[in-house]
């Protein structure tokens, strides 16, 4: 350590910018680095600050919901390397450019809050889940103990003790995750340690070949936990379903004692609640028959569906939920709660979330706190660091009362009918089937092909419509669509209906441009 009364130390402030000229007396160094006051101009961080959030207000907020705005401002990966100036340089950059690169960032990204995206399972500006974000965003909290994040930790169990209630227990454990997948691998290591609690301590070596079953249309997360678990992919039986993409139960049964037979040892069901391309609701009432006569651990995958549940209505489509052992459930979709925001909730109220996951460090889990540690629930997790997931939806919860959330379910379902019924009139337009959720499949067959016969040739030809009509929507900007094949079926349109900002119109829109962009082919 050293101090020079005779020389001036500049350093660098705003990102190499400016200097900070210290005081002749009180220049301390320690390898070579001063360590007198902030070396950052917290005055020029602050107006950065300011008038990013000015842009982001003009640029994002504002025009959320201006259907004359594009969707997506489309350019090929290597173009838009160039127009985004992605190098990362030795020396900063003035906080003009920085603001410069902030509006192309927005510019050139997908606009996801405006009423014509339709391409995913999440879609729409929620004004109260924003706010939200932006204060858990400045204030940076990790939500593991009491003493760092105390305000977020009881909203997390506010949060979760309701959602609790609405799938029907009376009591229950839970916990946010980031995302549904990671929820699905959650359920199915507590699952497999229900099934052998020694495998904490002693790992796999000795145990018998685990199987567990799931149906054909489940989320493709349930192979990836078998795969990351070391419970291999190769265990994972998927059960047939019928016509409308839901588990049969007695195929169920079927496979189990199949499994048996050959010496293998089930433990695990996992349903589905909204099936990610048909939007199918497994029969909940029967799987949980089944896993009770064979004592399984039943889990059921809602990340999509079970927004249903806040809707008196349409809470059906869940029927028997409550018997489940674990739920997978995600407000950041039909709720729009803002990415990442899915809760893992299980049915257990003996710690076995903590038993299974704990690993006491000391570090941070000290049981001779001066408060109730029990608050300090990071432990039940697997990783340490965690983001304030629950905040957003209490958030929106609070602003818009149970009653506005189901208000949000049930108009969706609303608007989802409606565009049901017009694909009906339209001539081009065939259904895949009548949905039962929000998801609803269909074709569009140019006038090319309409006099065709349905075979070999037609389906061909058919299969190259949607991904030519997807081109062409994505370059012209005027709305996002998903397609896909699926089990057999040639390339189909998924429409998704989610943001409360989206109208009729936007529906007959939907339906005028792709006859519009797919006319000629």
């Amino acid at each position: 350590m050293s101090s020079d009364p005779d020389h001036e130390y500049p350093v660098d402030g705003d990102v190499g910018q400016q200097e900070m000229v210290l005081s002749r007396k009180s220049a301390v160094l320690v390898d070579g680095v001063i360590l007198n006051g902030p070396t950052t101009d917290a005055k020029a961080g602050e107006k950065f600050v300011e008038e990013a959030c000015r842009l982001i207000m003009e640029e994002v907020v504002l025009k959320a919901t201006d259907i004359n705005e594009k969707v997506c401002e489309w350019r090929p990966p290597e173009q838009l390397k160039q127009l985004l100036d992605l190098e990362m340089r030795d020396t900063g950059e003035p906080h003009h450019r920085l603001l410069e690169l902030c509006q192309d960032v927005i510019r050139y990204s997908v606009k996801t809050n405006h009423p014509r995206f339709f391409n995913q399972l999440y879609a729409g500006l929620d004004y109260y889940s924003l706010v939200a974000r932006f204060m858990t965003e400045a204030l940076n909290p990790s939500v593991y103990t009491y003493e760092v994040s105390p305000v977020f930790l009881l909203v997390e169990e506010a949060v979760l003790k309701k959602m609790i209630e609405f799938i029907g227990w009376k009591e229950g454990d839970g916990i946010f995750n980031p995302g549904g997948s990671v929820s699905n691998m959650y359920a199915m290591n507590l699952a497999r340690y229900k099934y052998c609690p020694d495998i904490k301590e002693k790992g796999l070596s000795g145990l018998p070949r685990l199987i567990l079953f799931t149906s054909a249309e489940c989320h493709y997360s349930m192979k990836k936990a078998a795969s990351f678990l070391g419970i291999g992919t190769a265990n994972v039986c998927f059960v047939e379903t019928d016509g409308r993409g839901k588990m049969i139960p007695e195929e169920l049964e079927k496979q189990v004692w199949q499994a048996r037979t050959e010496g293998a040892a089930p433990f695990l069901v996992c349903a589905t609640s909204g099936t990610t391309v048909l939007g199918a609701f497994d029969p909940l009432e029967e799987i949980a028959d089944v896993c009770e006569r064979h004592g399984l651990w039943l889990h059921v995958d809602a990340s999509w569906g079970g927004s249903a549940l806040m809707s008196r209505k349409h809470r059906r489509l869940l029927h028997g939920i409550h018997r489940a052992d674990s739920v997978a459930w995600n407000p950041h979709k039909m709720l729009m709660a803002g990415i990442q925001c899915c809760a893992l909730l299980v049915k257990d109220k003996s710690d076995l979330l903590k038993k299974c996951y704990s690993a006491k460090a000391s570090y941070l889990f000290q049981q001779d706190k001066f408060y109730d540690v029990s608050y300090d629930t990071g432990d039940k997790s697997i990783q340490c660091s965690r983001r304030a997931d629950a905040f957003k939806f209490w958030m929106t919860w609070k602003a818009l009362g149970t009653l506005g959330l189901e208000e949000r379910v049930n108009r969706a379902l609303a608007l989802s009918r409606y565009l049901v019924e017009e694909i009906k009139k339209r001539e081009g337009f065939k259904l895949l089937m009548e949905p039962e959720y929000a998801n609803i499949c269909f074709w569009y067959v140019p006038p090319s092909l309409r006099e065709m016969k349905e075979g070999p040739e037609f389906w061909e030809k058919l299969n190259l419509v949607a991904p030519a009509i997807k081109e062409r929507m994505m370059k012209k900007g005027s709305l996002m669509l998903g397609y896909q094949p699926h089990r057999g079926k040639v390339n189909f349109f998924r429409q998704v209906v989610i943001s409360p900002q989206v109208s009729r119109e936007d529906m007959d829109f939907l339906l005028d441009e792709i006859d519009l962009l797919g006319r000629d082919m």
